[in-house]
């Protein structure tokens, strides 16, 4: 030491112990660095070509490092600012300026060094960190060392704490950098969920690599370090990855178990079980109790890290009295300033932290109990009994799961403010007292009152949600019905009535909509006024019970009215929020409280245990139990292994029901059903679900492709999938839209034979195939594939009878008859009716085909062994691709075009510089009331106030009373600008979607629209204008601040500015990945809403396979994948507001030291201390504005997708009013085909190939052919729901591509394949369109043999029908469908496979029903049966899109090689052989 100090008198090195020297000395050292860094960023730019594809590394202790660099740029930067002020008021020297100057490149070269690293670790290929950053570190820790000596040596009697706590943190850090720079190594490869995808990797690595990056990675969250969790940090990584490329799902991690819902629900629905003993028993009250159960431990940290955040907001109005005293020159402690600084300073820390943590958790409990809840109401709806579904459709469910469930997973967030209020206002009123003693028991009563006003707004609120919920229900009921069978409605030309009754739901939704909208308008007003109200009456008490008004005092009392407002102005939002998760916790509770189908309806034996496969016993089943007459009256049946059970009868005889009793699905009155082995059954409706073929097929078991093969030709499926582009991998659209009737129902057979079951239940599955496919499926499938196994179907084909061990007749829900065919031909009448009507056909058929049957064995055989034409996929030009797509969603920015689009969308945007103006009138008349309060008032008691008490008051209640008003004209315009756009969005998206071309919903799963229409609609209607309105809001007051901050101490702005600067970097850096994962949320609820109301409509056919868990596990899986793009939204938004937070900390601490350092008298101190109140809400603020803006573009994303289905191309003009036809048209009913080309889609194959014939005026022509052939293809494009790629389509004489859509479809009527009728009565599924009398509309019943039926029922032409006619047999549909035409009485009627689902003595009647009334009529029919076309005039037959034969029927049958004839040969060959070797079988 003695040493050292006799150096400073050596003349050669005294300059080295020199301060100034060694300030100036470290700032040139620090100055060289950056000009290095910067030439070595330029070198690294021009050579990042060459490193793109380097393995990339990963330092050890990098984190540390970069951790270390970053922490040392900030200490830096705050000595800086600490020093400027401290020396701003006690003088400058040269030694200041060089130490300041030091300070300031410091921070600027360690900054850079942040920087580097971070470029260097994302591009390196060293083994090591680079030599320049190594040499520089222990340059670093030398000069560092030789500081500390300096500053010991030099200062040892007066060294202060700002020069010793430095220089220890200087030496401490580049220590460890010096070792980190020297013994540190890579640890090898970047982990798999920071790596990138390689650019031009080959389609199976992509496949490999998102595997690895979706299913393996699992959140970084579960593993996080102490540090990590707190600050966020953990979602680093995905946060990068999101400004590297655009985010698609497999890039989001997998969630941990305990985030999972496997991991989630078995907890929760155990304990719901075990408080309600079972689904009948669960109440709200229970439910909520199960629901906290699942998350009791988040909920619990919840609530500390809400009591930590509370007191820590209260420590700023509480000392704020002491901080405006110490300003004014009163000091009782050494370092008062300083010591409140810091404690301003860490309660800010503490608000930060607890706040960030405490959304955070809760964001992340709302996730998991909008999972269980769907998960529970999915599981629900695959139990529900058939009666608990005719009281809530489809649509009724799924808004149940979409809305409600969201709702009250949104809910988490406000789960603590109930008791958060009590103890905010708690506290607000002991400071008050602290301050203003007696006057705190008016506030006291002013704050009771505001409290008191909730109730009724409460109780009106939640009444008004409750109707508005009842009314979405109703039109998203009638919106998933008619999307389901939208096919149906423009192919009669009813689709805009259909949209007219969707928008007067829509009316009557937007009425209860409106009430609530002004409801939360006027509490809005309320409460936004009830700090001023509160304010007002505290100090008018103090005036008036005379407690001085000191500026002090009074600046205590704003900040604690300012943090006593965000509790009170989130009151409209939590009563909002209560009630409408009460009416959604209601509504799921009664839900879950619907009966389940009856458990003990089957008595199940084990597997072998009896020869006996089914018995029933005295069996008497209801579908409704309240009925009198049940639907199967004593049944009694024995079925034996390997037995062939038929079941035939007429039309709503009770076939289908017979089977559904089987299966358990009929609830049992009395008897015993005994099955054994495992089941399968085929539908007579086919469910097909989304997805491949293969997949269809499979239904979950293991690929035997031996086995596969086998079912694919007893199905006569392989010709089928050779046209396919894709094979078996084809994805088949929603309900099977782009396969025929007769794929879809051989798919469904294959998917139950390859099941391997012991038992198969047939519900009359050849009735939607040709005559020869029909055949060739009994033969392989029923005779042969399942031989051995036990088999019941249902059948309106008596051919198929006789081979039967026995055959059951129903009528009136009895079995009449019952034995083998000739033992039960002789002894009733109802089998004889039957066989009789088959006969009557059979001898039609002869007598056109005199004397050639003959030799038709012969031919038979040649036709089987005959591969027949076979346009493979590789024949067909053009491009391939699946029809349905994957869901679209817009990528990068969302463009400032929604923004607009959306602002402009009501009234052309007027309304809105009124609510700015509102806004920002609001914003000055707080400001000024509170600057009047702080500035009149005297600092202190013996202080001469500069005006009277009286005046203070008087003008601070006209300001108040001028700001309420303001903020009612902006709350009132706000909700009138968005409801108004609510309605008008609501309007254009379903018009537009309405009038889209069927080749949309072709393409489009119906979830997509009802997501639509249900969740991003519920958005817009309650959500986006607050979201919008909210952004402006905060903006405005923001700068508010900034201006009353400004005039009192500008220089934060040299703080300001930058840090503004970052924050903006921070959200710009945040918002690709939160709008992506926005995004992909979005697009994930989609397929869970779908495979919802699939299994819905499937729900009978899963639980005939006993696949239930399957299903479940696979909603499971799919309700993962959308929590987890939910989960990473809520860690990106904390994250983001984490670091803005510390950043506004940091800004707030800075405008303090500033306060305390300017010489005493420069500022008013009551004007001081209300800039550090309106300093306390700066961070938060500041957050706010930015969280505004990024949650306001997550919120518009939903507006963004109802604008995509506004742009979706239409379809042809409805009526084109200069060629509109004639009223008579068509008079004659000539429809002529001339090269007639179509395809469904660019990138599908064509499906007909050059058609050209002409269907004679007044004739009818029977259109046959094998499945899949075509013919419902031309008869959609005869209707323009094709459009053709070629040719045209002309009816007498007119194109009817020239004429309006509605003009066409409304002249022509048809009878579809599936048999359709909508929710409502007998008479509104007649004549929708309400254009008949009761008169006529019983003439059509009677004539379509419905009329008796009707009669029958209590409410008669008013008689309900429930969703998809479901309380309806298949055929009385068909029937119904028969009642229509005939009501219509057009001069061209199309039959498509319209008495598919008859029996024949059903479709004798009908066939003369259309003979008789019909009979100048052009008809064209599509049929199965032969026996159907034989009466036509002309027969067209098609064969791959291609005419192979269009000619009489009786020419055709004349020349014995025509397809024809050996079609109606081998259709006769099986049905005589069948009747005459009856006996035999």
């Amino acid at each position: 030491m003695v040493g050292l100090e006799a150096m400073v008198t050596y003349p050669g090195f005294g300059f080295l112990l020199n301060p100034v020297f060694l300030r100036a000395f470290s700032a040139s050292l620090h100055l060289v660095l950056l000009l290095l860094l910067f030439v070595s960023w330029v070198r690294k730019r021009i050579k990042m070509d060459a490193l793109e594809n380097c393995k990339r590394t990963r330092f050890l202790y990098y984190k540390q490092t970069f951790a270390c660099c970053q922490g040392l740029s900030l200490l830096n930067f705050f000595l800086c600012f600490l020093n400027y002020f401290y020396w701003y008021g006690n003088g400058w020297s040269d030694e200041k300026l060089v130490t300041l100057l030091d300070l300031v490149l410091r921070t600027l070269a360690w900054g850079a060094v942040c920087v580097y690293l971070h470029t260097q670790f994302h591009g390196s290929v060293e083994p090591k960190f680079s030599f320049l950053l190594r040499v520089w570190w222990g340059f670093y820790f030398s000069i560092s060392c030789y500081c500390l000596v300096i500053d010991i040596v030099m200062k040892h009697q007066s060294l202060q704490v700002q020069f010793l706590v430095p220089d220890i943190v200087y030496i401490i850090t580049g220590l460890f950098l010096c070792y980190s720079g020297f013994l540190g190594k890579n640890q090898g490869e970047e982990s798999i969920l920071r790596e990138p995808l390689l650019n031009g990797s080959t389609s199976i690595s992509r496949v490999e690599s998102d595997k690895s990056k979706g299913e393996a990675a699992v959140t970084p969250f579960s593993k996080a370090g102490f540090f990590s969790l707190l600050t966020f940090s953990w979602m680093g990584p995905l946060i990068a990855e999101g400004n590297k490329k655009t985010l698609d799902l497999e890039d989001v991690p997998q969630l941990d178990t305990s985030n999972s819902i496997v991991g989630v629900f078995p907890e929760f629905r155990n304990k719901l079980q075990c408080d309600s003993g079972g689904s009948s028993g669960v109440t709200t009250f229970k439910l909520v109790k199960a629901l906290i159960f699942a998350s009791w431990a988040e909920i619990l940290l919840t609530a500390l890290f809400v009591l930590l955040n509370t007191l820590a907001s209260y420590v700023g109005p509480y000392l704020i009295d002491t901080f405006v005293q110490y300003l004014n020159g009163r000091r009782e402690i050494k370092y008062e300033g300083y010591l409140l600084i810091m404690a301003f300073f860490v309660a800010k820390l503490v608000e930060c932290i607890s706040v960030r943590h405490w959304f955070f958790r809760l964001q992340q409990v709302g996730i998991r109990i909008r999972a269980v809840l769907i998960t529970m109401i999915y599981n629900k709806g695959l139990t529900l009994s058939c009666q608990s579904k005719q009281g809530h459709s489809t649509g009724e469910i799924i808004n149940i799961m979409s809305v409600d469930a969201q709702r009250i997973g949104d809910f988490s967030r406000y789960m603590h403010d109930p008791w958060m209020v009590i103890v905010q206002v708690t506290l607000a009123l002991l400071i008050l007292y602290k301050n203003l003693g007696l006057a705190s028991v008016a506030a006291f009563f002013a704050t009771v009152i505001i409290m008191l006003t909730n109730v009724p707004l409460g109780k009106w609120q939640e009444k008004f949600q409750d109707k508005l919920m009842e009314s979405k229900d109703k039109r998203m009921k009638a919106t998933a019905e008619i999307l389901r069978n939208m096919r149906i409605l423009k192919l009669q030309g009813w689709e805009m009535k259909f949209l007219s009754k969707i928008v007067d739901l829509r009316k009557n939704e937007t009425d209860w909509l409106k009430k609530y909208l002004y409801t939360s308008a006027m509490t809005t007003f309320v409460f936004w006024g009830a700090p001023t109200f509160v304010s007002v009456v505290t100090f008018g008490t103090c005036m008036l019970i005379g407690i001085p008004l000191e500026s002090g005092k009074i600046v205590s009392s704003l900040a604690t009215f300012r943090i006593l407002q965000e509790p009170i102005h989130g009151l409209p939002d939590l009563i909002s929020m209560i009630a409408q998760t009460k009416v959604s916790l209601d509504r799921i509770a009664s839900f879950l409280c619907l009966d389940d189908l009856q458990s003990d309806v089957i008595e199940r034996l084990p597997e072998g245990s009896s020869d006996t496969a089914i018995q029933i016993s005295a069996g008497n089943f209801s579908w409704d139990l309240s009925s009198p007459n049940p639907t199967l009256k004593q049944i009694n049946l024995r079925v034996c292994r390997g037995m062939r059970v038929a079941v035939c009868g007429t039309v709503g005889s009770g076939k289908s029901s017979l089977l559904s009793c089987m299966l358990g699905e009929v609830p049992k009155i009395s008897g015993i059903l005994k099955l054994c082995g495992t089941k399968a059954y085929v539908a007579q409706s086919p469910w097909i679900q989304s997805g491949k073929i293969e997949e269809n097929i499979l239904f979950g078991k293991e690929m035997d492709r031996e086995r596969y093969d086998r079912v694919l030709d007893a199905c006569s499926l392989k010709k089928d999938l050779e046209v396919l582009s894709f094979g078996d991998q084809t994805v088949i659209g929603e309900r099977g839209i782009n396969l025929s009737g007769g794929q879809k129902q051989r798919i469904q057979i294959a998917r139950a034979l390859y099941q391997n079951a012991d038992i198969y239940l047939f519900d009359d599955p050849f009735s939607a195939v040709d005559a020869h496919t029909g055949t060739h499926l009994f033969k392989e499938c029923l005779l042969g594939l399942l031989g051995t196994k036990t088999v019941i179907y249902v059948t309106h084909q008596v051919e198929f009878l006789p081979v039967a061990d026995l055959i059951l007749v129903m009528k009136d829900g009895r079995i009449t008859q019952a034995g083998k065919y000739n033992e039960i031909l002789n002894s009733g009448t109802d089998f004889m009716e039957l066989v009789d009507a088959h006969k009557k056909a059979l001898l039609a058929l002869n007598s056109v085909d005199s004397g050639n049957i003959g030799g038709t064995s012969e031919l038979v055989e040649k036709e089987e062994n005959k591969g027949g034409q076979n346009c493979t996929a590789e024949e067909i030009n053009g491009p391939k691709g699946q029809l349905v797509q994957e869901e679209e969603r817009e990528k990068g920015k969302v463009g400032l075009s929604v923004y607009w689009k959306y602002i402009r969308t009501a009234y052309g945007g007027a309304l809105v510089p009124f609510i700015l103006l509102s806004q920002i009138l609001f914003q000055l008349l707080q400001i000024g009331s509170n600057y009047w309060m702080a500035w009149a008032s005297p600092v202190s008691a013996d202080v001469k106030p500069a005006v009277r008490g009286s005046t203070i008051i008087i003008v601070y209640v006209a300001l108040a009373i001028g700001s309420s008003f303001c903020v009612l004209s902006r709350a009132m315009l706000l909700v009138t600008a968005g409801y108004k756009t609510a309605t008008i969005l609501f309007n254009k998206m379903h018009l537009c979607v309405f009038r889209a071309p069927m080749s949309f919903f072709d393409a489009t799963p119906s979830g997509r629209i009802l997501n639509r229409a249900s969740t991003d609609q519920s958005t817009i209607d309650i959500s986006i204008a607050k979201r919008v309105g909210a952004f402006a809001f905060s903006l405005i007051q923001l700068l508010g601040i900034i201006a009353v901050m400004s005039q009192i101490a500008w220089q934060v702005f040299v703080v300001f500015i930058p840090v503004i600067a970052t924050c903006i970097w921070y959200q710009q850096y945040y918002i690709p990945s939160g709008r992506e994962l926005v995004r992909l949320a979005g697009v994930c609820i989609a397929p869970v809403i779908q495979h919802f109301s699939e299994t819905i409509a499937g729900s009978m056919t899963i639980r005939g396979f006993d696949q239930e868990s399957r299903f479940r596990d696979t909603n499971m899986k799919l309700i993962d994948g959308y929590m987890r793009p939910n989960f990473n939204i809520a860690g990106a938004m904390q994250w983001l507001c984490f670091r803005l937070d510390m950043l506004s900390s940091v800004t707030f601490a800075f405008s303090l030291v500033f306060l305390i350092s300017v010489p005493e008298g420069v500022i008013d101190p009551g004007i001081a201390g209300l800039a550090v109140i309106y300093g306390f809400s700066l961070n938060m603020l500041q957050a706010w504005v930015i969280w505004n803006l990024c949650n306001m573009e997550n919120k518009i994303i939903a507006v963004e997708r109802l604008l995509q289905y506004t742009s979706i191309p239409s379809e042809p003009p409805l009526v084109i009013e200069e060629n509109r036809p004639a009223c008579c048209w068509p008079s004659h009913g000539q429809v002529d085909i001339q090269d007639l080309q179509v395809r469904y889609a660019p990138h599908m194959p064509l499906v007909l190939r050059g058609l050209t014939c002409t269907f004679p005026g007044g004739m009818k022509t029977g259109i046959v052919g094998r499945t899949g052939s075509g013919k419902s293809t031309l008869i959609q494009t005869l209707f323009r729901i094709v459009e053709p790629l070629a040719g045209q389509i002309m009816i007498d004489g007119t194109n009817i591509s020239s004429i309006g859509l509605h003009d066409l479809r409304s002249r022509l009527s048809i009878i579809p394949q599936d048999p359709t009728m909508f929710e409502g009565t007998v008479r509104s599924n007649l004549d929708p369109l309400e254009e008949y009398s009761d008169e006529q509309i019983w003439e059509a019943l009677d004539k379509c043999q419905l009329g008796d039926e009707v009669r029958k029922k209590e409410g008669k032409l008013d008689t309900a029908v429930i969703e998809n006619g479901e309380n309806w047999s298949m055929g009385q549909r068909q029937l119904v469908c028969l009642g229509r035409v005939l009501l219509k009485k057009s001069k061209v009627l199309v039959l498509d496979e319209a008495t598919a689902s008859v029996d024949t003595a059903t479709d004798n009647l009908i066939q003369q029903t259309l003979r008789q009334h019909f009979v100048d009529s052009t008809v064209i029919t599509i049929a199965h049966r032969i026996t159907s076309v034989l009466d036509s005039d002309m027969v067209l037959l098609l064969d791959h899109g291609l005419i192979e034969e269009y000619d009489t029927p009786t020419r055709l049958l004349q020349n014995k090689s025509t397809s024809f004839a050996k079609l109606v040969a081998e259709y006769t060959v099986r049905s005589n052989y069948s009747l005459e070797n009856a006996g035999d079988i």
